[in-house]
């Protein structure tokens, strides 16, 4: 099981979810793979802009994130499973499929079975409504860089009070993306010790990361990053 270390402090992007999902939708479905595209569909669907909100065939197809989330050994189950899952959602009603012609021929729209998407379906329907090639933007999701607390633990080590607290003031000194940097460097050179991923950042701080990053970080360059104090955790 892959752990989770929980949501980073702040604010957070939200997607909207309507109570009746939890209520009336959540206790019908009984297969895993039409829950995840169910979900994904109520996040994607908030990406769009517009009155006219749908996703096509290859906006489910081509979400790399979204084929693993289906959990198959190969990718042709992941793309089998995906496939069965949006089947079962327009069978249940969630979905609601229309097939139209587009630039490339016939394709499939799905829209969330609401007031707005049954309208939509039924402008197309009615001939009032074709989406356009403007409308057919990709969409995927997008990995949430992880938070200091789970670089630390799938790096480093076990978290403790006194690492957490010292991993809070590292990521009010230093950008993300140097923190990040320097737990690579120590993970690469086999010295998985935060006093030296301290050691590289305040150098970094101090004489600039670019030049710290300017050429290929063998053991012995990366232990003249670390400043004098850290001696006594590296050996020369």
């Amino acid at each position: 099981m892959q752990g989770f270390a929980g949501f980073p402090d702040g604010k957070q992007r939200l997607t909207p979810v309507p109570n009746l999902f939890f209520s009336e939708l959540l206790p019908a479905i009984d297969n895993l793979a039409e829950l995840k595209v169910t979900l994904y569909a109520f996040w994607a669907l908030g990406q769009r802009e517009g009155d006219v909100r749908y996703l096509r065939l290859p906006d489910f197809m081509n979400d790399a994130i979204l084929l693993k989330a289906m959990g198959g050994p190969s990718i042709q189950a992941g793309v089998d499973m995906l496939l069965d899952g949006i089947e079962r959602a327009v069978a249940r009603g969630t979905f609601l499929q229309v097939s139209v012609e587009g630039s490339d021929g016939l394709m499939e729209l799905y829209f969330l079975n609401t007031e707005r998407g049954r309208a939509a379906v039924g402008g197309i329907t009615r001939g009032e409504w074709r989406p356009t090639p403007d409308d057919e933007q990709p969409i995927s999701l997008m990995v949430e860089r992880p938070n200091i607390f789970v670089l630390y633990e799938q790096n480093i080590g076990a978290l403790t009070p006194m690492i957490a607290d010292e991993l809070r003031e590292a990521e009010q000194t230093y950008p993300p993306r140097w923190i990040e940097e320097a737990i690579k460097l120590a993970v690469t050179n086999n010295v998985r010790r935060w006093r030296y991923v301290q050691g590289i950042l305040e150098r970094w701080r101090v004489e600039g990361r670019q030049d710290a990053l300017g050429q290929r970080d063998s053991q012995r360059e990366l232990q003249r990053q670390v400043p004098p104090e850290y001696d006594d955790i590296i050996q020369r």
